[in-house]
């Protein structure tokens, strides 16, 4: 099966997109491979303005600092101000989550730095009594060029209404339980250009059918060229954001499933490039059912069809963003996610 599928009209409601009937076209021919250009800044909910933020910036403007051992690595992210943190070369650190503060960027010195034996924690503590993002909430955060392995819980967790944070050309495998966790009313956030891979509980997006006290109305997201690379499920599993913007990812051999949005989620799924993936996307997951537009995506090998339906609130109310082919997402998505990409 080797096909693309189009979407032939949008919701008459305003801003919003509606389900519609999708036709099989003829086989896509790919096109000359594109070259992937590193961004200086984010595309997406990231380079929104909003909640006292213009965009994302992380710790420009601030000083840099080299950090090689887990004690500078874990002073320099919690310390206030902004700060560029250089992290060079793989960085055991002890077991657990380590607190991020505003206004950081950290970032791989070439393509082999990085973070082993823990994670990084970008949020409050956990509170369910919270449910309004509170006036010292994590903000502007960059992580960046980083390699992830072994974390002893997720590889970066976000959550506790943090907004602002990009999430850019990292490398995560073998870690716990997830490896880019989204969730408790975070938002305006970008996942762009990571290489997931060997492991099983890839990316959260909301934590809980029951929560839509903190997430609803947030955990808006954009999940743009990154490579899911035989990684089973949660590519993302989404609750409640809306709307999640899922574009121009490659996805391979994932053997659960794709996208998942439930629980009143709304994901616009377009210009993918889904190989040998049983489901797509779907959703109808478990537990409530949200809402899925896909259009122009790429479905090749073994793929089995898209479970969608619903109606997806336009992110381009909030940005614009000119999606590539879905056909040269695979070539696209290959050269250009992962760590070494960048000229840092």
């Amino acid at each position: 099966m080797n096909r693309t599928l189009p979407v032939a009209a949008t919701a008459a409601l305003l801003g919003a997109f509606a389900l519609p009937d999708a036709a099989p076209a003829a086989p896509a021919t790919p096109t000359a491979p594109a070259v992937a250009v590193a961004q200086d800044s984010p595309r997406g909910f990231a380079s929104y303005d909003a909640l006292g933020q213009d965009g994302t910036t992380g710790g420009a403007g601030g000083p840099e600092v080299r950090v090689t051992t887990a004690e500078g690595l874990i002073e320099a992210i919690a310390s206030p101000g902004p700060l560029v943190v250089r992290v060079d070369g793989m960085i055991a650190v002890p077991p657990g989550m380590y607190d991020v503060a505003s206004d950081k960027t950290i970032v791989g010195v070439g393509p082999d730095s990085g973070i082993t034996g823990g994670g990084l924690n970008i949020g409050l503590p956990a509170d369910d009594a919270v449910t309004a993002p509170p006036p010292d909430a994590v903000h502007n955060v960059i992580i960046r060029n980083l390699n992830f392995r072994d974390a002893s819980d997720d590889s970066i967790n976000v959550q506790m209404f943090s907004h602002h944070i990009w999430i850019d050309h990292n490398d995560l495998a073998d870690g716990y339980d997830g490896l880019i966790d989204i969730k408790r009313g975070a938002s305006y956030i970008t996942v762009s250009w990571n290489h997931t891979h060997d492991h099983a509980k890839n990316m959260l997006l909301g934590h809980d059918d029951d929560n839509a006290a903190q997430d609803a109305g947030h955990l808006r997201v954009t999940y743009h060229h990154n490579w899911y690379d035989h990684t089973p499920q949660r590519n993302p599993r989404v609750r409640y954001g809306d709307p999640v913007h899922i574009v121009n990812n490659y996805f391979l051999d994932n053997s659960d499933t794709g996208p998942a949005c439930q629980a009143d989620s709304g994901c616009l799924i377009e210009g993918n490039y889904f190989e040998d993936v049983e489901e797509p996307m779907t959703n109808d997951y478990a537990g409530p059912s949200g809402n899925i537009v896909e259009r122009d995506n790429h479905y090749a090998g073994e793929t089995g069809p898209p479970v969608v339906g619903g109606q997806v609130q336009d992110p381009a109310a909030f940005y614009d963003f000119v999606p590539d082919p879905a056909v040269d997402v695979k070539a696209l998505v290959m050269a250009g996610a992962g760590t070494g990409v960048v000229g840092l």
